[in-house]
């Protein structure tokens, strides 16, 4: 059923984490709000089974990494855009807040390291803990890939 605010049905889509961030960053408040506005070296830790899926990555390469923004509101629907009230509301799918009803976050890394699946990054601005869902590569042209 379509409507404007759906009723969620846990049975019809299930999300498992490949792995979790491993980050120096723990409050949401004093996070930046883009990975290349600051954000620490990071780690991606996969979990040990995703070991073949990480096995061709390559140092340097760029990734989009897919996470489960699981500290976000929600609820919310509208947000002044980078938290500044001076600026008018918008409704959340025209920003880049991590409060929105399915909080996946969307991230744009550089891969420094691959020790296993152990994978360090920059730019990656999550949270201590954030749930990976997925790492796809940035492709270049249609035939990469």
């Amino acid at each position: 059923m379509f409507g404007a605010v759906a009723e969620a049905d846990d049975k019809a889509m299930q999300l498992r984490p490949v792995g979790r961030v491993e980050s120096p960053l723990t409050d949401p408040a004093a996070a930046p709000k883009q990975g290349d506005e600051g954000a620490p070296e990071t780690t991606i830790a996969l979990e040990p089974g995703y070991a073949e899926a990480a096995a061709d990555l390559r140092v340097g390469e760029e990734l989009i990494v897919l996470t489960w923004l699981d500290r976000a509101d929600r609820e919310t629907l509208a947000v002044h855009p980078r938290g500044d009230l001076s600026r008018p509301r918008e409704g959340v799918f025209s920003t880049r807040s991590p409060a929105r009803p399915n909080p996946i976050g969307l991230h744009r890394v550089r891969l420094l390291a691959v020790d296993g699946t152990r994978l360090r990054v920059a730019d990656l601005e999550a949270l201590d803990g954030t749930p990976v869902l997925d790492l796809k590569p940035v492709l270049g042209g249609v035939d990469e890939r």
